[in-house]
């Protein structure tokens, strides 16, 4: 039986490339950064867990909520074949409980925060926004996009960013966490404006400040999919 079983609904991705030298002290052991034509890619990403059932039980309170998260790209070698993964600089849910049993039991860096979010569809066109936190100060990732979906293009960017089916975790020096999610490939829709207001230092820490003034590489809207996420393993 799967650890986690859900839906991801809406997923906002602000791809940003980034000098790897920043990332290195996270990068979880026997893991190595995972580049897109040469280029290395942080991540800013919200959308909504939907429908989740924890070792296939419902548990009130805990069903539908938002997450936001910063994440980078890794790979990990096993028996002569790449496996593809991410690691979360840090992820904020609105739920104590998804907090503890993630940071507990998965080595994860979650904090809870009041977070919202909306969704609404006006002239033919998707508003997707999502709203955290942090002290007395909201944050907020929106995108307006098309209202239709398309398949992701082959071999492009948005397919290397989607395209990550493991997570690692730095554990220590010489350990490291991994588990399985799986998902189908997802559609994805057109980006036609974004906005973003958040501070990438105060909320990820001093290593971060250069987004504040960046502008992403990519912003893409990712339809989202039923997904599992499966139990741990150690890797050491």
């Amino acid at each position: 039986m799967s650890f986690l079983t859900a839906e991801w609904r809406r997923l906002a991705f602000a791809n940003y490339s980034i000098d790897p030298e920043i990332l290195k002290p996270f990068v979880p052991f026997k893991t190595e950064l995972d580049l897109y034509k040469g280029t290395c890619f942080v991540s800013l990403v919200g959308f909504m867990f939907r429908n989740v059932k924890l070792l296939g039980m419902k548990i009130p309170g805990h069903i539908n909520f938002e997450e936001v998260n910063l994440r980078f790209y890794v790979r990990f070698k096993e028996n002569g074949l790449w496996k593809r993964g991410v690691v979360f600089i840090k992820e904020i849910v609105p739920k104590h409980a998804i907090s503890f049993v993630a940071n507990t039991v998965y080595n994860e860096v979650y904090e809870t925060r009041k977070m919202n979010h909306i969704w609404e569809e006006n002239n033919g066109e998707l508003r997707t926004a999502y709203r955290w936190k942090n002290k007395q100060q909201w944050f907020s990732f929106e995108i307006i996009s098309e209202k239709g979906a398309r398949p992701i293009t082959q071999n492009s960017q948005d397919e290397f960013i989607t395209e990550h089916y493991w997570g690692y975790n730095k554990t220590s020096k010489n350990k490291t966490t991994e588990y399985e999610v799986t998902h189908p490939k997802w559609d994805v829709y057109d980006v036609k404006n974004y906005t973003i207001e958040t501070d990438f230092a105060k909320e990820y820490g001093e290593e971060f400040r250069f987004l504040n003034a960046a502008t992403p590489a990519s912003v893409m809207l990712a339809e989202g999919s039923p997904i599992t996420i499966e139990s741990k393993k150690t890797i050491r």
